[in-house]
């Protein structure tokens, strides 16, 4: 028998102090009530009720388990109608991975936004360029950023798709000058990163193409790295728009060949399971499909 249900039987005769009345109250037979009880005095092999045709009593022990089973009881349904509100209203920690670049004002004004519409959502940001195991590692959701599909085995939502620029600081091009066509840039020292393959980038103008392969003196890590060399002239770098948007706006870097689609990467949000999705995530990706659609190119 489902113990568990025995428990509630059982709460609900002492309330009731009476099985016919407990069994009313349940939907179950007065037979099947009796059954429960009794199962639950042999599970613990204590008698728990006197009873006889006009009355029924708590033993010693059964007034002790009863009080057990009913804080046992009142716990589990608390705990029950909490996680059922999960699904319902966005609560409670928020753990999210995300490409270190993710760490620029751009999108924590996206962060900041989300939080005043769900306050009562706590966010844990995990900024790191591995894959991490989000079940082993217990992360609600990943923030990926790809030019190729993921790996299957996840539940992937494509969000937007992030324009990557070809930039340079105005104190390197005023001393190597400013390449306006591929094949000059492809003669100028480059930044890039080292966690992804960039060192060949196919880009695009109408029906033309051209694959940039320069030279790289500095590779880094780290796209904020990336960003804070190219700011000291240390070379041209393919940068996501929205690590550089205020850059470009103050004059800190030039775009170039902006005539050139340079590239563009997928942003997804990637979670483990759809069955039973909180409305903690799922509140965070509709809010972000909605904001990024002006951020970046459709997908």
């Amino acid at each position: 028998m489902d113990t568990l249900f025995s428990l509630r039987v059982f709460r609900e005769v002492v309330r009731q102090g009476s099985f016919t009345r407990a069994a009313a109250k349940l939907g179950i037979s007065t037979a099947m009530t009796s059954k429960h009880v009794s199962h639950l005095e042999k599970h613990i092999r204590a008698k728990l009720l006197q009873r006889n045709s006009r009355s029924l009593h708590l033993t010693e022990a059964g007034a002790e388990y009863y009080r057990r089973c009913t804080e046992a009881l009142e716990t589990l349904d608390t705990a029950a109608e909490r996680a059922a509100g999960g699904a319902d209203i966005p609560q409670g920690q928020l753990r999210i991975t995300m490409p270190m670049w993710f760490a620029n004002a751009h999108f924590c004004g996206h962060l900041a936004e989300y939080r005043r519409r769900h306050p009562q959502v706590t966010l844990d940001l995990i900024l790191d360029n591995r894959k991490a195991d989000l079940v082993a590692e217990g992360i609600d959701l990943a923030l990926r950023v790809s030019t190729d599909d993921l790996p299957p085995g996840l539940i992937v939502r494509p969000l937007c798709g992030i324009r990557f620029f070809l930039t340079a600081a105005p104190a390197y091009l005023a001393a190597r000058g400013t390449p306006a066509a591929p094949q000059e840039a492809a003669r100028h020292d480059f930044v890039l990163p080292s966690y992804v393959d960039m060192g060949s980038v196919r880009i695009t103008r109408g029906g033309e193409s051209f694959t940039l392969a320069p030279p790289a003196p500095i590779r880094a890590d780290n796209t904020l790295m990336v960003r804070k060399m190219v700011l000291a002239g240390c070379g041209l770098g393919y940068l996501p728009e929205w690590t550089v948007r205020r850059d470009l706006e103050s004059g800190r870097l030039v775009r170039l060949l902006p005539d050139w689609h340079i590239l563009t990467a997928t942003l997804y949000a990637v979670y483990p399971d759809r069955a039973f999705l909180s409305a903690k995530v799922r509140s965070f990706i509709d809010f972000l499909c909605r904001q990024t659609k002006t951020d970046g190119e459709a997908v």
